[in-house]
């Protein structure tokens, strides 16, 4: 036996039903708006990441360009004993933004870029080649800092976006036509009841009336 078979034929339970009816037309409008704006924003971002992806692999490209020439300037033990003097990158501040209800991270690093005299290693002993190579593994840590967050928030977008879709396919394939056949259901009987009483009604009207004339 269906769900809506079950339902009682009242009048209350008819309003109550299409009550239901309605908020779910509200609910399955609301996260449809939500799900659309979500794309359009996953969209947006995602056209960020690629940019930033391929800005990220020149960048790292260009890095290790000049550390192979400042091991070759300089040689292996000065670059490694250059690189282990480093001082450790900037902290890095992690945030949350909200869109449209889902918690993304806003990673913020208090740039990583450095001069000479604040990476910790000496500077008699090593050449301007150490320099550039660090300064371009700096302009590097910076974008993998950008993408770190865009991807963050794509990865949670699309989450959030699967999630919405089984919500509005659930009221619209689901719920929405359950309740309209239960609707349908409570309806249907309330006529049917409404009809045998009428003809209850009249077969009674019927006898008084044939009892009346008996009795005259």
């Amino acid at each position: 036996m269906a769900m809506e078979d079950t339902a009682k034929p009242t009048r209350m339970e008819l309003m109550n039903t299409k009550a239901k009816i309605k908020l779910a037309e509200k609910g399955h409008r609301l996260l449809k708006q939500k799900r659309d704006v979500l794309i359009m924003e996953f969209i947006a971002i995602l056209g960020k990441a690629r940019d930033l992806r391929t800005e990220l692999n020149a960048r790292m490209a260009k890095a290790y360009r000049s550390l192979a020439v400042a091991e070759a300037y300089d040689g292996l033990f000065a670059v490694e004993n250059a690189s282990l003097s480093v001082t450790k990158a900037s902290n890095v501040e992690i945030s949350v933004k909200n869109i449209m209800g889902v918690k993304v991270p806003d990673i913020e690093g208090q740039y990583v870029a450095k001069t000479p005299f604040e990476r910790g290693y000496g500077i008699i002993g090593t050449s301007a080649k150490i320099d550039e190579a660090a300064g371009s593994f700096e302009d590097s840590l910076a974008t993998v800092i950008e993408l770190a967050k865009t991807e963050n928030a794509l990865l949670k977008l699309l989450r959030e976006i699967e999630k919405t879709k089984r919500r509005v396919n659930a009221l619209e394939y689901v719920v929405m036509p359950r309740l309209r056949r239960q609707s349908k259901y409570i309806s249907m009987r309330l006529d049917e009841m409404e009809r045998e009483t009428f003809f209850t009604l009249k077969t009674i009207k019927k006898k008084l009336a044939k009892h009346e004339r008996a009795e005259s």
